[in-house]
């Protein structure tokens, strides 16, 4: 049996209509599952970026890749051997939450308070998936109201 590990691809495609529906269309095809998707323009192009998170055996990915590189639309395909990623949480508290608490809780994990309204209090924060993780489970005590969470971008080294 084929170990199965968590992989990032980053995909560089024209950025045109139904890109993004002919990639998932490739994943959904093969029974692959995507655990992250996340697409945004490059800046001063005609192309985007798509960070994928999937999993998958080594035979699995090189699969994948081999697939997307056949797409019409695809540039540029790289499976991340070496690279800086990040995922970005909001997550709405209610105001009679200890602000102090919350806020030092943020800062530990690259973020902070970003509205206080009336009626509740919300943060920010950006890290590594597994430290996204972490702070999601820590801030339960503080009975938070609702958690939004953004899928990985990433960048090789």
């Amino acid at each position: 049996m084929e170990i199965s590990e968590r992989r990032v691809i980053s995909v560089i495609v024209i950025n045109e209509a139904s890109v993004l529906s002919r990639v998932t269309d490739l994943f959904s095809g093969r029974g692959y599952n995507i655990t992250s998707l996340t697409v945004a323009p490059i800046p001063e192009s005609r192309y985007s970026r798509l960070t994928i998170v999937t999993s998958g055996s080594v035979r699995v990915i090189e699969q994948i890749t081999k697939q997307l590189h056949k797409l019409i639309p695809v540039l540029k395909v790289y499976e991340h051997a070496d690279l800086v990623e990040k995922e970005m949480a909001l997550v709405k508290f209610p105001a009679n939450e200890n602000i102090t608490d919350i806020s030092t809780l943020c800062g530990a994990y690259n973020g902070k308070i970003v509205n206080v309204g009336d009626n509740v209090i919300i943060t920010m924060i950006a890290d590594e998936p597994k430290r996204v993780d972490n702070f999601l489970k820590l801030i339960q005590k503080y009975n938070p109201k609702e958690i939004v969470r953004s899928g990985a971008v990433a960048l090789e080294r």
